[in-house]
């Protein structure tokens, strides 16, 4: 009986948001290993709709855009309408865990500690000194559905929040009482948590700025955490993880507070995979080199594939 020949996967990147560079360096990094174990297509899609050869009988997709058109579901149910399997959470999933309020939420009723927060589309429907006596006068301000701390802004008081609100664009907004301490990011691999990364940015704010700019952040990993605390974060990174309905793979990311007490910050399903972003540096603590890392990210698309081929 003649072997049934193994899909090309489809590595898709770019994309058309504000995360194109960082997503085309993803796509990159990650077809470049993944060629070493299987045939591989590395697609930039500089539009909002899929290749018209895309085809679901002959290929996988991976999808390696950031932000914008590729996390917030958008992609995934594009793919799921052509009948093509995918990799990572699919596009419920997604879209829940772009809305950064939507999945506090979310996670919180599953049992995980959150910051309290105010969401609003145009202005917020509350008064500044209403705002400050809520949640404080150290404040984050962020969009609700944008990825890799873009637009993020940390304020102090009342003028700051006004004349940073004054400047944001148009969307749906977050605000939430700032929570000092370690920040934490975790790996999460088919529902198995990964090693705890500690992200020390220059200037303590990790925005987009010292997420990808040379020097501007120290990363410890495996992050050295009291055997409490290491078990909280991880604890919490499972319940996100479910509580959102991701799938194959994730990363959330947390602040720990002095006093030891974890908060969560994000789940983010389509995470930065060059061989130096957190989810490799999560792995690595628990012993994936890149390669290996991204066979074990494809394999549960490639087990869905056979599957629908055998049935």
């Amino acid at each position: 009986m003649k072997e049934e020949a193994e899909p090309v996967i489809t590595v898709l990147s770019g994309g058309v948001g504000a995360e194109r560079e960082v997503s085309l360096s993803t796509g990159m990094a990650l077809s470049a290993v993944l060629r070493d174990s299987y045939g591989v297509s590395l697609v930039d899609l500089e539009q909002t709709y899929l290749p018209p050869d895309l085809n679901g009988s002959e290929s996988i997709v991976f999808p390696a855009i950031h932000g914008t058109f590729g996390e917030d579901g958008t992609l995934q149910r594009l793919l799921e309408e052509r009948g093509v399997v995918y990799a990572g959470s699919d596009a419920d999933s997604s879209r829940l865990c772009m809305d950064k309020q939507r999945a506090k939420e979310q996670v919180e009723r599953a049992g995980v500690r959150v910051s309290p927060g105010l969401a609003f589309t145009e202005a917020p429907h509350l008064s500044l000194s209403e705002i400050t006596r809520l949640l404080g006068n150290e404040l984050v301000l962020k969009p609700i559905d944008q990825g890799s701390s873009v637009d993020l802004r940390i304020v102090s008081g009342e003028e700051e929040l006004a004349e940073a609100l004054a400047k944001i664009k148009k969307g749906r907004w977050l605000i939430e009482r700032r929570v000092f301490g370690r920040e934490l990011t975790v790996g999460v691999l088919r529902g198995r948590t990964l090693g705890i990364v500690e992200v020390i940015p220059k200037g303590g704010v990790y925005d987009y700025e010292r997420k990808y700019q040379s020097g501007q952040t120290e990363y410890r990993s495996p992050a050295v955490l009291p055997w409490e605390v290491e078990e909280e974060v991880k604890e919490f990174a499972s319940l996100a993880y479910e509580a959102c309905g991701c799938r194959d793979f994730a990363r959330a990311d947390f602040i720990v507070c002095e006093d030891g007490h974890a908060h969560f910050l994000e789940v983010n399903t389509l995470p930065g995979l060059t061989e130096t972003s957190l989810l490799p540096k999560s792995a690595a603590c628990s012993g994936y080199d890149f390669a290996h890392l991204a066979r074990e990210l494809v394999e549960p698309a490639l087990e869905r594939f056979r599957l629908r081929k055998a049935s």
